[in-house]
């Protein structure tokens, strides 16, 4: 962590040395949200695009010297685990979902190949790595379900015990993968935002390491090295290898706030070392019935007088009631003159065999938001036909196998095994 040179308040501007703090600023409790700074002059020295395609592997750790981890700690943990594999996910060209959009240059960010099918498992693999070097013995987080099976996955790689609270809700599919890891698992009756409260509790009282995002400052770092991924694939494929390129604009499924606010500090990182020469619009994309950063967007409302909102949706990944990285997903679309917008269920359902008989995505209902949301974005005109955009699909359908049946509003043909009651099925005559 010799790059790391503090933490600042995104409330009042304190900032803290690492060892004096471990989650919030202390003046502000629960909202006092912490950004980890680094030196960026250290880090030029040492690093830059050239060099990073040089590396051998494509996983999150090439980006070593932007993460807050220490280096040998981290390769001693995560060395021959999944956890090593985390990153260097598939970044699609879409050039029929284009040409449908009437958009010049589309690209999907496909992070459902990671080992536990969710963008979440770049944050929970930072988690694990500071949780060995704290010496805790239990790991927890409160999650509808990707960020818990993140965590459960990347604890069972190294084998860390663990405390998943997640919402009864959650689809049975995320809770299967949580009991398939060996977690422990407590279904909170109730909503996510109790679930959040109760852990924090618990991870207070016992000391135990809190992975929850918006509170832990570490997560946002790994997940910004999304990111960072788009932009050295961009530039790849526009420039050559060892250069980084920024799309125009990226869109992102938003519910906590953690995945956008992770987006703009990994844009600010590149942009600070100049490994990229724009920053581009962050576009947030939120299901109607959790809408309150949009709210909050189009009525100017400063982060702290946001009120909970009774959420609901479909999309059981990005509902929040209270997003708990407010102030960093507010900061990432209002300093980028990007905008946040909401989508109602059935386009969410809508865009996941959108997405995947265009370009071969499957995404779950959150992930198809983001498809859903630039939709609605080039209906109110935000994006020129000819600029580079980049949707962020953060997640696998195969995590909510009964909502993808209700989005392909169809049943397979049942056929008596025979060439007739196909060609029937099929409605195909005989070959001439």
């Amino acid at each position: 962590m010799d790059n790391v040179i503090g933490l600042k308040c995104t409330v009042c501007g304190e900032t803290y040395g690492v060892d004096e703090v471990d989650y919030v600023c202390p003046e502000h409790g629960d909202d006092g949200i912490l950004d980890v700074l680094y030196d960026y002059d250290a880090i030029g020295e040492t690093t830059d695009p050239g060099r990073l395609s040089d590396e051998v592997g494509a996983s999150m750790w090439r980006y070593m010297p932007l993460l807050p981890v220490d280096p040998a700690t981290a390769q001693g943990v995560v060395e021959g685990t999944a956890v090593s594999t985390v990153g260097g996910t598939p970044f699609y060209p879409a050039p029929r979902l284009a040409a449908e959009l009437e958009l010049k240059h589309l690209w999907i960010k496909d992070d459902s190949r990671l080992p536990t099918a969710s963008l979440k498992d770049r944050a929970s693999a930072v988690a694990v790595v500071k949780a060995q070097e704290k010496g805790y013995e239990v790991v927890t987080t409160a999650s509808t379900g990707n960020a818990a099976a993140a965590l459960a996955g990347m604890c069972a790689a190294i084998d860390q015990a663990n405390v998943i609270f997640v919402p009864r809700s959650a689809p049975e599919a995320k809770i299967a993968q949580l009991l398939a890891y060996g977690s422990r698992v407590l279904l909170v009756d109730g909503t996510y935002d109790q679930a959040f409260e109760l852990c924090l509790e618990v991870a207070k009282t016992f000391d135990w390491y809190n992975r929850n995002t918006a509170y832990n400052p570490y997560m946002s770092e790994g997940k910004k090295t999304v990111i960072y991924e788009v932009c050295e694939q961009l530039g790849s494929t526009l420039r050559g290898a060892g250069h980084w390129q920024a799309p125009d604009a990226v869109f992102v499924p938003v519910g906590d706030g953690c995945i956008i606010g992770g987006v703009h500090k990994g844009l600010r990182d590149a942009l600070a070392l100049g490994w990229i020469d724009q920053m581009p619009r962050i576009y947030g994309v939120q299901a109607k019935g959790s809408a309150p950063l949009v709210t909050a967007w189009e009525e100017g409302l400063d982060p702290l007088e946001m009120e909970p909102v009774d959420a609901h949706s479909v999309a059981d990944s990005i509902v929040a009631g209270l997003p708990r990285d407010r102030i960093k997903a507010l900061r990432a679309v209002r300093t980028t003159d990007g905008a946040y917008v909401s989508v109602t269920d059935d386009e969410i359902l809508s865009a996941i065999p959108a997405l995947a008989q265009g370009c071969g995505v499957f995404a779950e209902p959150a992930a198809a938001a983001a498809y859903a949301g630039l939709i609605r974005a080039l209906n109110r005109g935000w994006i020129d036909s000819d600029e580079r955009v980049v949707v962020l699909s953060t997640g696998s359908g195969l995590k909510d196998v009964a909502s993808v049946m209700k989005a392909v509003r169809k049943e397979p043909a049942v056929v008596e095994p025979s060439l007739d009651n196909v060609r029937r099925a099929l409605n195909v005559g005989e070959a001439s």
